[in-house]
């Protein structure tokens, strides 16, 4: 049996032995491809008690570095303590790592088998963030339209991430294209023939992320950067063939980088049905997932008997005392939206419901045999907390009044639909303008 010819140069000069080390190792541990079980049903089984080491070492080099006396895990926010501290710690283990292995390792001259996988945990993991984001998108549901609530806040009161989030969310169009891009880098990186053409790709989306996130304060800011420098690695490993076709204007080769000839047949067929198998796992799945949210997501129903809506709230008794509707009253409550799907807000500035821009959400239901309203604290991460329950009754079929106990206090209000217009909803599209809108 003749050896696997890896491809790369014969000889490495000392400088990228000891950049290749040091990048391998923090890669390696940034990617974790051993954590990637987890996409299998029942894999967490494995991957937990790596987790868990993790998790302790995390805690354990914030104590160490002193920097944060509490750190707060990832939550939605990809920039968080946890996280920083996180790639402090990768950083610090590579150097080590780099130091110990390039001590003990004098003799190799070069990496080439080494480098080949790691290329390959690269790409792969390249993939699988641009078939995640891309399938999310290409079904609109990474970036929601605007709802209601979101239409009712004043812009002023927006944060830049929730601002560039409904710019994204409002077009359909984009956000397809714009999933179809990461999409796309994620299946030329996939074959090894067009492995090149998906990380140029690829660096191109990812770039757009990455100052997308850093322009307007987007908690991802560390990952999209990771994965824009993991794209430029992939093409390190070959630029002076795509500079001197891109840049010098001069004729180039063909990439050998990923062109690997297995020698035993078990080894080709695994090779063949790990792909396979990937693929049903990171792309067919996700495709059938996202399907069925999306019909969810974009067939919502009003809550019956409640319609859905803005409501002006026209009486406010709170203990039998009146509370007039003045601008300068922030917990009164000046409007509440009902929203299709059983979600809602009010204009309020109560802490009794999770505060976001001025307005506190909240989750709903109806019994329509008891005539009650069961209102739920509603939060970023979906957990649901009872806070109270209010019956309803429907005089005409543009009002609805709410009585009961919040707390400690009596409440009563009447609520009158608004027939406010937003225009944004519209989607508005012109081939032709005469004036800026």
């Amino acid at each position: 049996m003749s050896p696997i010819p890896w491809p790369g140069k014969n000889n490495w000069t000392s400088t990228q032995k000891i950049v290749f080390r040091f990048v391998f190792i923090y890669f390696v541990l940034y990617c974790a491809p051993w954590t990637w079980l987890a996409y299998i049903p029942g894999g967490d089984l494995i991957t937990g008690p790596y987790d868990k080491l993790e998790d302790w070492a995390v805690h354990a080099a914030n104590r160490l570095f002193r920097q944060y006396k509490e750190l707060v895990s990832p939550n939605g926010s990809g920039d968080t303590s946890y996280n920083w501290v996180q790639v402090e710690l990768y950083l610090l283990l590579s150097v080590l790592g780099c130091v110990i292995w390039s001590l003990l390792d004098r003799k190799w001259v070069q990496y080439n088998r080494l480098a080949y996988w790691f290329r390959l945990t690269i790409r792969y993991w390249i993939i699988i963030t641009c078939f995640a984001y891309g399938i999310i998108k290409l079904f609109f549901l990474q970036m929601p339209f605007p709802n209601l609530s979101q239409l009712a806040t004043p812009l002023g009161d927006y944060a830049p991430m929730r601002l560039s989030w409904m710019f994204l969310g409002y077009s359909q169009t984009y956000q397809f294209f714009s999933g179809a891009a990461e999409f796309l880098a994620g299946a030329l990186l996939l074959f090894r023939r067009t492995a090149t053409l998906g990380a140029l790709l690829a660096a191109g989306v990812f770039a757009n992320v990455m100052i997308m996130n850093l322009s307007y304060d987007i908690p991802v800011k560390l990952f999209s950067t990771h994965l824009f420098v993991a794209s430029l690695l992939l093409l390190a490993f070959e630029y002076k063939r795509i500079a001197g076709f891109l840049l010098l204007n001069r004729p180039t080769g063909p990439s050998h980088l990923y062109q690997v000839r297995f020698p035993k047949k078990w080894m080709r067929v695994t090779r063949v049905v790990l792909k396979c198998l990937f693929v049903a796992v990171v792309v067919v799945m996700p495709f059938v997932i996202n399907y069925n949210r999306y019909v969810q997501v974009n067939n919502p129903r009003d809550i019956k008997p409640i319609r859905s809506g803005i409501y002006n709230v026209a009486i406010f008794v709170r203990n039998q005392d009146t509370i007039p509707p003045l601008i300068t009253d922030s917990t009164r409550w000046q409007d509440v939206i009902f929203e299709k799907g059983g979600s809602g807000s009010i204009a309020t500035t109560d802490t009794t419901f999770w505060q976001r821009y001025r307005r506190g959400y909240f989750t709903y239901s109806t019994d329509t045999l008891k005539q009650e309203i069961e209102f739920k604290k509603s939060n970023m991460q979906r957990e649901s907390i009872l806070l109270f329950r209010l019956r309803y009754e429907l005089p005409d079929s543009n009002t609805i009044r709410l009585r009961g106990t919040i707390g400690k206090n009596t409440l009563y209000a009447e609520l009158r639909k608004s027939s406010r217009y937003f225009q944004l909803p519209e989607r508005q599209f012109h081939w032709l303008s005469e004036y800026n809108r």
